[in-house]
C-alpha cells in the first residue's frame, strides 16, 4: 500500500504540473484560445501521465455557491474529469485566484484538493531509478518574507463572515464583482508578480531555503510568479516556478529522475 503523498511511477510514466492559466481574463471570449491551448496539453499528456498537478488559478476567479459555480470552463473541466475518470489522479492546489474553491471538484471531478503546500515523494520500480525524490508543492501566494499586501487581503478573503456575507449576493451580481476586483483592480495580486527579482530577493527561493533547514527535499515547485524560473538551491535542492499560459505556456515534466522545464 502506498503512503500518503506517495507516487510509484511506472515504467515510461511521467508527473505533469501547471499553474496559472486565469481562464475568464480579460474576457470569455479572450481566453478561450488559450483554453483550447490548455485542453489540446491535457490531451496530450494522458497518455503518459502518472499523475497531473495544477498549482492553481486556473480561474481568474472562482467562488462555490451551494448550488452555483461559475459559467464557462466546459472544455476544461469536462478534460479533467475525462482524465480522472480514467484513473489518473489528479491534485488541484489552490491559488489567490481560486481560494474560495470548496468540494465542486472534489465531488464532480474526483480531483483532490489542497489548501496549503504539500510534499510528495515519488518512487520509480525501474533499474536506472535513483532513490525516492520529494518534491515540495504549492502555488506559492503568501509564502517567505514578502507578499504583505497579500497576506493581509487573504486574512480577510478567507474570513467565514466575509464569505457567508458574500454567499448572501445573488450569483449574477458576486460573480460580477469578484470578477471585476481580479481583471480590474488587482486586489488580489498585482503586476508586480510577472517581474523577476534576483536569485537573492526572490522571496519563494527564500521560502524554500529556509524549508531546507528543516529537513531536505529535492524539489521545490510553485505557481504564483508567472514566471518561468529554475533556481539552484544548493548542491542537491532546486526552486522551480511553472511559469504560466497566459505568455510562456511552460509546465513542468518530472520522470522520477529529473525535473525539467517545458514548452508547449
Amino acid at each position: 500500500m502506498n503512503k500518503p503523498n506517495h507516487i510509484i511511477l511506472a515504467k515510461g510514466k511521467k508527473v505533469y504540473f501547471s499553474s496559472d492559466n486565469h481562464l475568464g481574463a480579460p474576457t470569455p471570449e479572450m481566453s478561450r484560445p488559450r483554453e483550447k491551448k490548455f485542453v489540446a496539453w491535457l490531451d496530450e499528456i494522458k497518455e503518459d501521465a502518472a499523475a497531473i498537478f495544477l498549482l492553481g488559478d486556473l480561474f481568474d476567479f472562482w467562488f462555490e455557491y451551494k448550488t452555483v459555480v461559475p459559467k464557462g470552463f466546459t472544455r476544461t473541466l469536462g478534460k479533467l474529469a475525462e482524465i480522472s475518470d480514467s484513473g489518473i489522479p489528479i491534485y488541484f492546489f489552490v491559488g489567490n485566484h481560486d481560494l474560495w474553491m470548496t468540494d465542486y471538484f472534489k465531488t464532480e471531478l474526483g480531483i483532490t484538493v489542497f489548501h496549503k503546500p504539500q510534499e510528495f515523494t515519488f518512487g520509480s520500480g525501474t533499474s536506472t531509478a535513483l532513490s525516492d525524490q520529494t518534491i515540495f508543492i504549492g502555488h506559492g501566494d503568501g509564502l517567505g518574507p514578502k507578499d504583505k499586501g497579500y497576506k493581509r487581503m487573504k486574512k480577510v478573503f478567507t474570513n467565514p463572515f466575509f464569505k457567508w456575507l458574500f454567499k448572501w449576493m445573488h450569483p449574477d451580481i458576486g460573480l460580477r464583482i469578484g470578477q471585476y476586483m481580479s481583471v480590474k483592480n488587482k486586489m488580489i495580486s498585482g503586476d508586480d508578480d510577472a517581474k523577476f527579482l534576483g536569485e537573492d530577493n526572490e522571496w519563494l527561493a527564500i521560502y524554500a531555503k529556509r524549508k531546507l533547514e528543516e529537513k531536505h527535499r529535492d524539489y521545490f515547485v510553485f505557481g504564483h510568479r508567472h514566471l518561468p524560473l529554475e533556481i539552484q538551491l544548493n548542491e542537491k535542492s532546486r526552486y522551480i516556478n511553472l511559469g504560466d499560459w497566459i505568455q510562456y505556456y511552460t509546465y513542468g515534466e518530472f520522470d522520477g529522475n529529473s525535473f525539467v522545464l517545458k514548452k508547449y
